[in-house]
């Protein structure tokens, strides 16, 4: 992990109540002196009280447009002006149920980083992938089209989220050495373009982490931390979490 800061991000999806921001907001307060950037994911309509009861957050998407008729969305700038800082963009639940391409997610990108939000880039492949030896080509791709559009440049203000779509939701997680292997391809991947970016980006693992196996993810050289699902939801478990994250 070397000089990386790392996060620990809890993506709540469509979870979570006012009586969890406040336990988790005492979580966060208890690990604020450590080396570990911790932040959460509500859903939209719970933002507001999130970032008042003192926690870093982020939404889990935003629209590709500025503003304008598109009845549902999630404005960037708005996130912004609430006092969120980050947003994730491409999660797989977003490219596979609501079909986003790699060219929506780097529009959402886009969009974000103008808003001045960071965006967590989230790539991963799915199992049948996977057993066809195309986990590299997939997140080649879906890393690319964000490059190809706005430059390597603009990975430095962003995080990325290594998601293994077959170990979301299904018990399953990666080894710790598999989910390495891919960090650090995506690493080489990006040192390919510059070296100064792959070497200073954050890159989270995120299928299934819990409190049994994150310490020995996190230990691993191109892991620099975890987007949580479902154990973001269970205060002693993100704790725990946050814990064996800390440098």
């Amino acid at each position: 992990m070397g000089q990386r800061k790392p996060i620990v991000a809890g993506n709540w999806k469509m979870n979570g109540s006012l009586e969890l921001i406040k336990e988790i907001a005492a979580v966060s307060a208890q690990i604020e002196e450590q080396q570990c950037e911790v932040l959460v994911f509500p859903p939209a309509v719970l933002l507001s009280e999130a970032i008042s009861a003192g926690l870093k957050c982020g939404t889990q998407t935003v629209s590709e447009f500025d503003a304008g008729a598109y009845t549902g969305e999630v404005q960037a700038s708005l996130v912004k002006s609430l006092g969120a800082h980050y947003t994730l963009v491409g999660h797989s639940e977003r490219r596979s149920i609501y079909g986003e391409s790699n060219e929506d997610v780097a529009n959402k990108f886009a969009q974000a980083q103008q808003s001045g939000l960071t965006p967590i880039l989230c790539i991963g492949e799915t199992q049948e992938q996977r057993t066809d030896g195309k986990t590299e080509e997939v997140v080649k791709q879906q890393l690319e089209s964000v490059i190809e559009k706005l430059g390597v440049a603009s990975l430095a203000n962003s995080v990325i989220a290594y998601e293994p779509v077959w170990a979301i939701g299904t018990g399953l997680t990666a080894t710790p050495e598999q989910a390495q292997a891919t960090h650090k391809y995506i690493r080489d991947l990006l040192r390919s373009y510059d070296g100064q970016v792959a070497d200073a980006l954050r890159i989270l693992y995120g299928g299934s982490v819990n409190e049994s196996n994150s310490e020995l993810l996190f230990a691993q050289a191109d892991i620099d931390g975890g987007l949580i699902g479902g154990a973001s939801l269970k205060p002693e478990s993100f704790s725990a979490i946050c814990e064996s994250a800390k440098g």
